[in-house]
């Protein structure tokens, strides 16, 4: 079973070569070409394969071609974190044909002409597929469009016929990686024993009482940790402190953030996009060229921003509304009128009184009158969202009881969507909703609607010009200059209180980033370059919307491990076995029931009882999962009494 739980963690792989495709199918591109290539480093090899070495210079042309098809295709330049998912996908897609193909090929699968029409405009359309052609006015799948798209296949451009094959190998592939799991996971067999070991593990019970004594009772202050103890509990214990190889470093932020010209300029871009937009004929098209976050054209009372809202009532169809400045972005909408959904939208609040439907019924009972009485007490005139906050038992007890807009599509339990969506108007329900999960006072605070609004959105975040881009370089480049010491960068640092310093500790090698840098190999690989030492200082690197310079401060061998690699773990062990010898030693003076030993010990001795203890799901009150304790509980005769352990 752990062969297959591995594979299962790994078939995002096979979903990350369908999203990769479907990128190059929607901008057309040669991304599986001959020739292509990899990221950063100076070897010629940057990883192995199924005996297959994959070339640096290969993998980075597939790459290079990713972005150029995809700055032709969106207008822009991809970020830091875009172009980091092409390089994992493109690495996938090398995992997919050289690991998992041999394995496919060897077991004779494949994929005919017949499964891969079924997925694209048979009975059995693949989710990408689905994703793909979806009507804008309805928001759902619509296999005319594929049709269509495959009547006019022959018309389109070379490259982008190239890429409705790469991606549609890529559908193939992904029932290879299905049709191979699904025979691992036959495969399996569960033996008799193994099912009987399971059963007594689920159904056998005991209760026991047990006399507990936390560490914590024994303050650290009484207990000297030495480093030869640490030494000989490392030497005892290598298995469970396997080295890493790893670079700590601390780094310099130079933010690159929008000048006010930058934005008055970005404003008058926002103004331009209003006014094309207003006498734009295909409205949803242009909106989605031009908008940074992609909107759904239909919309819900839910999915409309705030600073809309409140001019629903006096909007137009080809009216323009805004620009609408919300933090760092402008939003421009274009309104087109309303359309009648199938599902209705509601916003509510509740106060929920929790009563489990196998609870007892004088449980049930007294969950219903206290409802009642909170029920009755907002009719009189109380605040329903302060009645809320004070008596409600779930996560919305804060938000006054709001559960904010949902609609009558399942996501809430029949009786409650029924009540809801059966009440007209707002206001509070005369009757209190039982459900699975208790009783509910509930209040409609937005009257149920079935109308959808078609609302044309460009959203654009500001942005900064180059030459606000090229002067922080230029300060971060003079930076890394005159401080290109150790002793320089500590004490540029102490004299400028304004440089924001940060650090990087145990950085693993091959990290895709840390803390907060999602996007950031370059300054790993910069970390773990042989030139690079303990005191050395980087050049100037870019990460998403800042520039960056590190100083490289320390490292780990995972052939050498110290116990300074570990020491706060190592540490916190040693102790604990200390901590345990005191303890067991003084509770080992001690006798008579638990009760007369604890009240012998002093501060700190616990005595509790557990019920139904199982050994699949064993966890003592104060002590928590234990497998000592749930064994030594087990193996116990009725009366019988353990040595303090």
């Amino acid at each position: 079973m752990a062969l297959i739980t591995k594979i299962r963690e790994k078939s995002g792989i096979a979903a990350a070569a369908i999203a990769i495709s479907l990128i190059f199918f929607l901008v057309g591109g040669d991304i599986f070409s001959g020739n292509s290539r990899f990221f950063g480093g100076s070897s010629d090899v940057v990883g192995e394969i199924g005996g297959e070495k994959i070339n640096y210079k290969d993998f980075q042309k597939k790459v290079e071609d990713a972005t150029q098809n995809y700055t032709q295709q969106a207008g822009r330049s991809p970020g830091e974190q875009e172009t980091n998912q092409m390089r994992d996908q493109v690495w996938n897609q090398y995992i997919l044909d050289l690991a998992y193909g041999k394995e496919y090929e060897a077991l004779g699968l494949s994929v005919s002409a017949k499964e891969l029409v079924d997925m694209v405009q048979g009975e059995n359309i693949h989710p990408s597929v689905r994703q793909q052609f979806t009507n804008p006015q309805t928001g759902q799948f619509d296999k005319t469009y594929v049709i269509q798209f495959l009547k006019n296949f022959k018309t389109m451009p070379v490259a982008q016929q190239q890429a409705w094959a790469s991606f549609e190998k890529s559908l193939a592939q992904d029932r290879l990686r299905t049709k191979y799991e699904n025979l691992l996971k036959m495969s399996t067999y569960t033996t008799n024993a193994e099912a009987q070991k399971e059963y007594s593990a689920q159904t056998s019970k005991v209760d026991a009482h047990y006399l507990y004594v936390p560490f914590y009772s024994v303050a650290d202050s009484t207990v000297k940790v030495t480093d030869s103890q640490l030494e000989d509990y490392l030497g005892k214990h290598k298995d469970a402190f396997v080295g890493q190889n790893t670079r700590s470093i601390q780094y310099v932020t130079f933010p690159v953030i929008p000048s006010k010209q930058d934005t008055a300029s970005f404003y008058n871009d926002i103004k331009r996009l209003a006014k094309e937009l207003a006498i734009t004929k295909n409205d949803s098209a242009f909106a989605m060229m031009n908008s940074d976050v992609k909107t759904p054209y239909y919309v819900t009372m839910a999915e409309i921003p705030e600073s809309v809202k409140g001019s629903l009532g006096s909007m137009t169809p080809g009216g323009i509304y805004g620009p609408f400045k919300n933090g760092m972005s402008y939003s421009i909408y274009k309104y087109g009128g309303i359309q009648k959904d199938s599902l209705f939208t509601v916003r509510a609040s509740h106060i929920l009184i929790q009563a489990a439907k196998a609870a007892p019924d004088s449980v049930k009972a007294a969950a219903r009158k206290r409802a009642e009485g909170i029920l009755a007490q907002i009719r009189g005139g109380a605040s329903f969202e302060a009645m809320a906050q004070q008596f409600g038992t779930d996560g919305t007890a804060q938000q006054g009881g709001d559960l904010g807009y949902f609609k009558n599509n399942g996501s809430m339990v029949k009786p409650f969507e029924n009540a809801i969506f059966g009440f007209s108007g707002t206001g509070l329900l005369a009757n209190i909703v039982e459900t699975d999960f208790g009783y509910h006072i509930v209040k409609v605070t937005e009257a149920k609607t079935n109308t959808r609004y078609k609302l044309a959105a460009i959203n654009r975040t500001i942005a900064p010009s180059q030459a606000t881009m090229d002067e922080v370089l230029r300060k971060t480049d003079a930076f890394a200059t005159e401080n290109n010491t150790k002793d320089k960068f500590e004490a540029a640092l102490k004299k400028d209180r304004t440089l924001l310093m940060l650090r990087g500790d145990k950085i693993p090698e091959g990290a895709a980033g840390f803390n907060n840098l999602q996007n950031a190999r370059d300054i790993v690989r910069w970390a773990f370059n042989s030139d690079t030492k303990i005191g050395s200082i980087s050049t100037v690197f870019q990460n998403e919307n800042q520039y960056i310079v590190a100083l490289e401060t320390g490292s780990t061998d995972k052939n050498k491990v110290k116990i300074d690699d570990f020491r706060d773990e190592l540490t916190a062990k040693v102790r604990g076995e200390m901590k345990a010898e005191i303890i067991t030693k003084k509770l080992s003076g001690v006798s008579g029931t638990l009760e007369q030993m604890a009240q012998k010990y002093g501060a700190g001795a616990l005595v509790e009882t557990v019920t139904d203890l199982t050994l699949a799901q064993g966890v003592l009150t104060s002590a928590g999962a234990d497998p000592t304790a749930l064994g030594k509980a087990f193996g116990l005769k009725i009366g019988q009494k353990s040595k303090p352990f």
